[in-house]
């Protein structure tokens, strides 16, 4: 067998999706290929448990619920109120109302877990005030493209929850990680938008409404649903009181009286919010079952141990592992989504990545990270197709406007790596080395 067969099954996936079959019929194809050639098994037998064994992990079953609660949020009016809630306390800050797209993103993120979604809710409300403000188009759809990618890193993250189930890794720890490097690439988010209004002054409008703080303090009660909805679902999980799958579901039992406290939860509403959830959690389930009975077909090839000897006789140092992989995950982000690139990567690299002793918690959110860059890069990029059909503007225009932002997370890239601490420090605090 050998890079022989391994070659095969890389051929054969990338002719599979080349093809257009849905990702995870072309990775169930794909190992029953590999099964077939490279192995007398029976391969039904196999098939069967792998996709059961993929399917019927308790840990996945936060995944729906999640997507849920996002997909009632994304229907709510929490937008509405969360726009009304942060505009007062922007105004005096270097780009003024544009870090309302950057703070709007990072709190949704809080409560969403997904990056389109949050791109698309936040975009949805500040996209029209930001126009008829007149600030600059580039820097609004820019700030959006890139805040809405963290979606990815702060928790609840959706890319976290398979991360760890497919690397047997702690999500409430990936959760706990993701909380410093989450804060400080939205702080560099924001850097950037008041470097360039100190830069270009005469681009950012002037504010003719100046509240006083009385005025301030009383539009800030609009966040406090997004306040207690944050402290319910990620507060029961730092505290011990729930594992991740009991405040996903406590996080949707929340997420539907925001809604009926708002008056937005009707029957329709209620019954397009979970057909959404259904539909990508399907999706979901099927990518990870086929990257499942696929990672079966390579097991049986040997193409992990031979990529994990392969890069330690390379003798590679962890930083230029990295910076390979960086490059490597940033090519594949321009044709595969972040889901569908973490399904096919992780269980590959993960006996190169435990050679070279990284810490799996710290990898999780390196590829977090990277898989954002996916986010908004071209010709595939999900926040670039939700931007497009929100403006109307072509993708290489959006790609251009998000370009600094996708250079400030390359950036954190190079931060986590030199210092590891910063993903590192609050897990082995909250929850211990164990």
């Amino acid at each position: 067998m050998g890079f022989t067969a391994s070659g095969v099954l890389i051929v054969a996936l990338f002719l599979l999706l080349g093809a257009g079959v849905w990702i995870g019929l072309a990775l169930l194809g794909v190992g029953w290929i590999g099964m077939m050639l490279f192995t007398d098994r029976p391969i039904v037998n196999l098939l069967g448990n792998k996709v059961w064994e993929a399917s019927s992990s308790w840990t996945l079953t936060a995944l729906p619920l999640f997507i849920w609660m996002g997909e009632i949020l994304f229907r709510s009016k929490l937008s509405e109120d969360m726009f009304r809630g942060l505009a007062p306390w922007m105004s005096r800050l270097p780009g003024r109302l544009l870090h309302t797209n950057v703070v709007g993103c990072t709190i949704f993120a809080a409560i969403s877990g997904s990056s389109a979604a949050t791109c698309a809710t936040i975009g949805r409300i500040t996209i029209p005030e930001l126009r008829s403000r007149g600030y600059p188009e580039h820097m609004t759809i820019g700030t959006l493209a890139g805040a809405g990618t963290l979606g990815l890193l702060i928790p609840p993250s959706i890319i976290m929850i398979v991360y760890g189930v497919i690397a047997d890794v702690s999500i409430g720890k990936l959760f706990i990680a993701g909380i410093i490097p989450g804060l400080l690439l939205a702080s560099l988010f924001s850097g950037y938008v008041a470097y360039w209004a100190l830069r270009n002054p005469g681009q950012v409008p002037v504010e003719t409404v100046h509240l006083s703080f009385a005025d301030k303090i009383k539009a800030g009660r609009h966040l406090i649903p997004a306040v207690i909805l944050i402290a319910l679902v990620l507060g029961s999980i730092y505290t011990g009181v729930a594992t991740a799958t009991e405040s996903a579901a406590l996080g949707v039992i929340g997420a539907l009286g925001l809604a009926a406290a708002q008056g937005s939860l009707t029957w329709d509403m209620f019954r397009s919010a979970l057909m959404g959830a259904t539909r990508l959690s399907c999706m979901i389930g099927l990518i990870l079952a086929g990257a499942a009975f696929l990672t079966l077909a390579m097991g049986i090839t040997g193409l992990p141990r031979q990529l994990a000897e392969w890069i330690d006789s390379l003798n590679l140092s962890v930083g230029s592992f990295i910076a390979i992989m960086t490059f490597f995950y940033i090519i594949m982000g321009c044709f595969l989504d972040g889901i569908s690139m973490v399904v096919l990567t992780t269980a590959v690299l993960l006996p190169a990545v435990q050679k070279l002793n990284i810490d799996m918690v710290w990898f999780g959110i390196f590829v977090v990270i990277v898989v954002e860059m996916a986010q908004i890069t071209p010709p595939v990029g999900f926040n670039l197709f939700v931007l497009q059909g929100m403006t109307g503007h072509q993708i290489t225009f959006i790609a251009r406007a998000a370009l600094p932002l996708f250079l400030l997370m390359v950036a954190m890239v190079v931060l986590i790596t030199a210092f590891p601490q910063i993903v590192t420090i609050l897990p082995e605090t909250m929850i211990g080395r164990g």
